[in-house]
């Protein structure tokens, strides 16, 4: 095997063991509930 062989391998592992996990991912469904509930909470801060 070559150096840059080994270089690129282990640059790979590398990468793979620090991995940032971002998180589940969430639906569009769950997105608009989030949205509506911020927007209402910003309607109801303006009354007062």
């Amino acid at each position: 095997m070559s150096t840059s062989k080994r270089r690129e391998e282990s640059a790979w592992k590398s990468r793979k063991q620090n991995q940032q996990p971002h998180g589940k991912v969430k639906s569009l469904h769950e997105l608009s509930q989030e949205q509506e509930a911020d927007q209402e909470t910003s309607t109801s801060q303006r009354k007062d």
